[in-house]
């Protein structure tokens, strides 16, 4: 392979996370999220909760989150106590409609930065706000350095059943050159912490592709993610969007290529760990997870929101999204605060997509599952899919990507290695070749 047939990684987002792109989202349709919130809900439609939790030991190089290594104690209880009353505000709206959350996702930032104290407090609020009778899923974000079996006890007294390590990578030089803040020998410990008390379901995320990894160091993570035997894998490949501090590094010295593995080695290196786990009894569960257990390892969070699902964000810059409408709240720590402290949602913009937009958001996200039903948005949106994007299908399976098999589409390994990649093309024309985020 030549060097021009390289795929390199440059700057920008690869991951499809949602549909229409952010960057469609406006400060002006604000007002349409602030109706939504006041219409009842829609018969069947699950609602969930994520709560984002930006406090950091350190920033990863690789992050674009919105994240704060410099808030104390104090400041950290006091966002803790404005995402209960963020809370409050909207269990009064019309759309929760008396309905009892499904799922609830904390994510960061750190989430285990929080301490027992802090987590209880957090817990005892929500469920004087919200019931929890139907809660079938809590998923919480933990990195290694942060937990011991006092926190991981308090995490299971909180009510997670689905524990997720952000693991990255096993070995040390490479943790501490992308600025993870653990280091290999905690992950052991945590995990085995985690083990002894007693988690249903625990996963471990691990990245392809950050700076200095090689094949063999690749090689020797999968056989250290195999020898844990967690319940789940999930396995990122390393995207630098433009908020990043390995960007910022890049625009200093002008580059345009990233200081990371191309596209083809980071997809072989995927490939890889899929074959090794599969040896193992893993099977796969979407293009980026493999899992020991269909039956056990469910992951209700993701597959909810996929479906479209009401999800309340909570938290600083969070995303939410109900009765149709996209919201992210407000990106910085102090007016965030402060809006909420005064009485009011910390909204910053808000999409609401046509019958068309939600139609493919759908559709493209859970293609990365790997199989589609047709049948699905038949009865949902009155469309036949197969027909409506038949070019882009048609394209698909010429390459040997995808087949169509009765009610079904699939996707084949090739194609799940590149999914987000292939996503695009299905978009409508005026959200194509355009700044995702």
């Amino acid at each position: 392979m030549s060097q021009s047939d390289v795929e390199q990684t440059t700057v920008g987002n690869y991951f499809v996370s949602n549909y229409p792109p952010y960057s469609f989202w406006t400060e002006e349709c604000k007002q349409e999220a602030l109706d939504a919130f006041d219409r009842p809900h829609k018969d069947g439609t699950p609602l969930g909760i994520y709560i984002h939790v930006p406090f950091c030991r350190k920033r990863c190089h690789f992050c674009y989150f919105r994240v704060y290594t410099d808030k104390e104690a104090k400041e950290i209880r006091a966002y803790v106590d404005n995402v209960v009353e963020e809370l409050k505000i909207y269990s009064k709206k019309n759309f929760v409609g008396g309905r009892k959350p499904q799922f609830l996702y904390m994510g960061g930032g750190t989430p285990s930065y929080l301490s027992p104290s802090q987590l209880e407090h957090l817990r005892t609020q929500i469920h004087e706000i919200l019931s929890w009778d139907d809660m079938e899923e809590v998923t919480f974000e933990c990195e290694p350095s942060t937990v011991n079996p006092k926190k991981l006890q308090a995490l299971k007294d909180f009510g997670v059943t689905r524990l997720s390590f952000g693991v990255e990578n096993f070995t040390d030089d490479i943790l501490s050159i992308n600025g993870r803040a653990h280091l290999s020998k905690e992950i052991y410990r945590a995990y085995d912490f985690a083990r002894d008390v007693g988690f249903n379901q625990i996963n471990i995320d691990l990245i392809a592709g950050m700076i200095n990894e090689t094949w063999e160091n690749w090689e020797y993570n999968i056989k250290k993610a195999i020898e844990l035997d967690p319940d789940c894998v999930t396995i990122y490949q390393m995207e630098i969007p433009y908020n990043t501090t390995i960007y910022k590094k890049m625009k200093e010295e002008g580059k345009i290529t990233a200081p990371v593995a191309d596209w083809q080695t980071k997809r072989a290196w995927v490939n890889y760990a899929f074959e090794e786990l599969s040896k193992h009894g893993y099977e796969v569960g979407s293009a980026y997870t493999m899992i020991k257990s269909k039956e056990k390892t469910r992951f209700v969070y993701r597959d909810s929101l996929w479906a479209g699902a009401d999800l309340i964000g909570l938290g600083v810059s969070s995303f939410g999204h109900v009765n149709g409408t996209h919201y992210q709240n407000m990106h910085n720590f102090e007016p965030y605060m402060e809006r909420i402290q005064s009485g009011d949602l910390a909204v910053l913009r808000a999409l609401t997509p046509t019958d068309e937009e939600r139609l493919i958001r759908e559709m493209i996200l859970q293609l990365k599952k790997g199989e589609i039903s047709i049948s699905y948005f038949q009865n949902k949106f009155g469309v036949n899919i197969a027909e409506r994007f038949k070019p882009q299908y048609a394209e698909l399976t010429t390459k040997g990507l995808a087949s169509i098999e009765g009610d079904s589409i699939k996707l084949t390994r090739d194609a799940l290695l590149q999914v987000d990649g292939l996503l695009p093309p299905f978009y409508l024309p005026k959200h194509q070749n355009v700044r995702y985020a």
